[in-house]
């Protein structure tokens, strides 16, 4: 059966033992995983192994846009993970918080690539400063194993 796996994996030191027990593809967090630079080292590393990328990316608009740079310059790249329009934003979504979502377009299931500079995004200022303070009333979820201990969700 392949397995993904690496979205709590944060370096290639990280990653090394996973790729070495054969993970079929290898899902960092750019969020989590040191940024553009770590990720994009990942992805290299994880090219060694004829690993295919798919980059986990369920948070907002700079990391979706910093991940989809990533995608743009990795050859292994199979697929990008994004959050726009999923079940759990039910107060807001991710293009809530651009000026202009045209880097975020899909067509036929692919994201194009942006000529404007940097990430190619621009936040809406008074958006974020709207929502900075506000509490979305969300939590993680804590679980726990049968003998009480932290278990990830």
């Amino acid at each position: 059966m392949p397995i993904a796996t690496g979205e709590r994996l944060y370096s290639r030191t990280d990653f090394l033992p996973a790729l070495t027990a054969g993970i079929a593809v290898a899902q960092p967090d750019l969020s989590h995983a040191g940024g553009i630079s770590e990720v994009r080292r990942i992805g290299a590393l994880a090219e060694t192994f004829d690993v295919p990328l798919a980059p986990h990316c369920p948070l907002g608009p700079v990391a979706l846009a910093a991940s989809l740079q990533i995608d743009f310059a990795t050859p292994n790249v199979l697929i990008q993970e994004q959050s726009m329009g999923i079940h759990y934003n039910t107060s807001n979504d991710l293009l809530d918080y651009v000026a202009d979502p045209t880097p975020f377009r899909f067509t036929d299931g692919y994201a194009l690539r942006t000529e404007t500079p940097g990430l190619g995004v621009t936040l809406e200022e008074a958006a974020v400063r709207a929502a900075d303070g506000r509490d979305p009333g969300w939590r993680n979820p804590v679980w726990r194993h049968p003998d009480h201990s932290l278990a990830e969700w």
